[in-house]
């Protein structure tokens, strides 16, 4: 189950809602008390603007025309920001005496202290003032999927309410229109910069563009109001420290660059054949000697959480388990000739299902944490071996025989499989968590079918036989896009993969673009149907590169798949321009 918490980041938030809900009405009326004009220590005493009427707050004031001038320059931001309205005035500077404004007892004073340090402001509770930014949560009536302008491809997806505020609403948009969750409008006017946002991720991400703009523009925000968010609810980034061991410090600053381009999940796949990479206390003889202790992984999870990042981990099963096969031979899967499918466990085995589930309730509360949509488990399920073969009930009649024992004449091999990925969600699903697994784990037909809320990570659709990326989404399962075609980074470029670029990514990738190159249909392809996409680095040569290469070699791919799923229209800057600003706002 989830970790208690002393005092939970969510019952704050609703508490902190209730009363900005309450000083909504009073600010409508009488403006925040104050004023941004009306200091004392501005002002000077006797100053004119010290009287008892006080100016509404920053965003309910009127925008002031361009008139003739010419409009200002959008905030230049990776992703872009997805509308911006400008208005005449001077805009926002960081100055010596600029605060950062914000309730101190607040969910957002987190968010408030990380960008007064990233600003070398300090943090104040208020009233704001000229030349101060404000942090702000405000409610409204409803929650949406996404702020206007989307990629029109289906209604809006109504949020998994676990991975919001329990009674939060998100702020109102002028117009009518409510922000989604993780979405923010940025209002710049009379001196003030204020972000408002309906949760504490949204709010979060408006301080990334604040520190952005500042970065590629001119140390200044440009008058007017962004509005802003994201497109699709999963956008992430996954990491195969089986193969490879990466340092919890190399893992933490992928992390951090994460966050900084608004992914919300980091994947960890750090079970398979070559090496399991997290310390355990229910099965260390599985472990492999380089390994992350749980001390470090609490530490990459906490980092994650405070950043709005999920760290979604993998246990691949039934296939890719050599690890665990090592330390129990008796595990290990034989064909009916004696040969021994490489990582392949004996599902139909006494205590192999006992080993996969004590790892899973052992592991599960370690990566609970709300951020991104979590906390997820992902169960793996791709390339078992044992469905590989022209004839898996003959190669492996002791297979045949359990499937048929458990599910009844005319079950099969597939069958079998099938049943025990959904005992594994089930054990995943009392644990606390929501599920995943690869596409190759949920077969046509059969008399045993998959569990209709495990989430679908399509990957391939290359092999003979397999299914494309339509039938599944003709179920109603819910998809991630890992099109291995763009978004695997494979070490050392084995069976014909070749490094992706960001190039490509950004050109001529979307969501939709499932499986090669083709895309799915727009009815089928829409923000309810495909949830997003997530970046691989897969680690099959494990020597092919050093972190340090990895880590140089995504950065520009990370940042055109961050472009592609927080606004899937066609990118309004050229490659090249989005490429100098990637590395212009990462501070390079």
């Amino acid at each position: 189950m989830r970790m208690p918490r002393s005092v939970s980041k969510t019952t704050i938030i609703v508490a902190a809602l209730a009363v900005a809900a309450a000083l909504a009405i009073v600010l409508a009326v009488v403006g925040w008390p104050g004023g941004d004009d009306s200091d004392p220590a501005r002002d000077g005493p006797g100053s004119a603007s010290a009287g008892p009427s006080q100016p509404p707050p920053l965003d309910a004031r009127p925008r002031r025309s361009l008139g003739s001038a010419d409009p200002p320059p959008a905030p230049r931001t990776v992703p872009a920001v997805r509308s911006y309205e400008p208005e005449g005035g001077p805009g926002w500077r960081p100055g010596g005496d600029s605060r950062v404004v914000v309730d101190r007892k607040g969910p957002l004073a987190d968010e408030a202290d990380r960008l007064a340090r990233e600003l070398g402001l300090t943090v104040a509770a208020g009233p704001p003032r000229r030349g101060d930014i404000a942090l702000a949560l405000r409610p409204a009536s409803a929650i949406r999927a996404t702020p206007k302008g989307g990629d029109g491809n289906g209604p809006a997806r109504r949020p998994d309410q676990r991975s919001a505020p329990r009674g939060a609403r998100a702020p109102e948009r002028p117009g009518g229109d409510q922000l989604a969750r993780e979405s923010y409008v940025l209002t710049v006017r009379d001196g003030q910069a204020l972000i408002t946002g309906s949760d504490d991720a949204g709010v979060f991400y408006g301080t990334r563009t604040v520190r952005q703009a500042l970065r590629s523009g001119d140390g200044r925000l440009s008058a007017g109001v962004v509005r802003d968010g994201p497109d699709r609810p999963q956008r992430g980034l996954m990491i195969d420290t089986a193969r490879k061991h990466f340092t919890a410090r190399w893992i933490e600053d992928r992390v951090r660059e994460a966050a900084e381009l608004k992914l919300n999940q980091v994947g960890l796949h750090f079970s398979d054949d070559q090496g399991f990479r997290i310390e355990s206390s229910s099965h260390p003889e599985i472990v492999s000697d380089q390994h992350l202790t749980k001390a470090q992984v609490r530490r990459i999870v906490r980092l994650a959480e405070r950043l709005h990042v999920a760290v979604i981990p993998e246990i691949d099963s039934p296939g890719h388990l050599g690890t665990v096969i090592r330390a129990h031979p008796s595990l290990q899967l034989r064909g009916a000739d004696g040969s021994a499918p490489r990582g392949t466990i004996d599902i139909s085995a006494p205590g192999a299902a006992r080993i996969l589930d004590d790892l899973l309730r052992e592991f599960a509360p370690l990566f609970a944490a709300d951020a991104g949509g979590g906390p997820y488990w992902h169960l793996g399920g791709d390339e078992y071996l044992a469905l590989t073969v022209r004839d898996p009930e003959n190669t492996f009649p002791q297979l045949a025989r359990h499937a048929e024992r458990r599910y009844g004449s005319g079950a099969r091999v597939q069958d079998l499989a099938t049943g025990w990925l959904n005992d594994r969600a089930k054990a995943a699903r009392a644990a606390g968590t929501r599920v995943k697994s690869w596409n190759d784990g949920l077969f046509r037909g059969g008399v045993v079918h998959a569990d209709k809320d495990r989430e679908v990570e399509y990957w391939t659709g290359k092999e003979i036989g397999a299914r494309q990326p339509e039938e599944y989404l003709r179920e109603g399962r819910p998809v991630i896009n890992v099109n291995d075609e763009y978004l695997y980074y494979v070490l050392g470029e084995p069976n014909d993969f070749t490094y992706p670029t960001g190039r490509r990514i950004y050109e001529e990738w979307s969501p939709r673009v499932l499986r090669g190159s083709e895309s799915v249909p727009a009815a089928l392809g829409g923000r309810d149907r495909v949830l997003g996409g997530r970046f691989g680095i897969w680690c099959d040569i494990a020597d092919a590169q050093t972190p340090e290469q990895i880590a140089r070699g995504i950065r520009a791919p990370l940042r055109a798949l961050a472009q592609r799923v927080w606004d899937p229209r066609e990118p309004r800057e050229p490659w090249a321009r989005f490429a100098a600003l990637g590395e212009q706002v990462a501070g390079r």
